[in-house]
């Protein structure tokens, strides 16, 4: 079970380091009145700090170097 924990938090930090955020598009509602809507399409953005993905990295290597058999 440990063992593949330290995997998937290998994987992780990996991608992590690879990728540092994404953005997607929103729909979001400017005017509300009435019968009349007018909505714009707005991008947001989702960073993280790259050492985040470092810590998740090296985490999960101590984990599988310490597991049992």
């Amino acid at each position: 079970m440990n063992k593949t924990i330290g995997i998937v938090l290998i994987i992780i930090g990996a991608v992590m380091l690879i990728w540092t955020g994404f953005t997607y598009t929103k729909k979001e509602k400017v005017i509300d009145a009435g019968p009349i809507q007018v909505s714009a399409d707005r991008q947001k953005t989702v960073n993280w700090p790259p050492y985040l993905g470092g810590i998740l990295l090296v985490g999960g290597i101590v984990i599988v170097a310490t597991s049992k058999k």
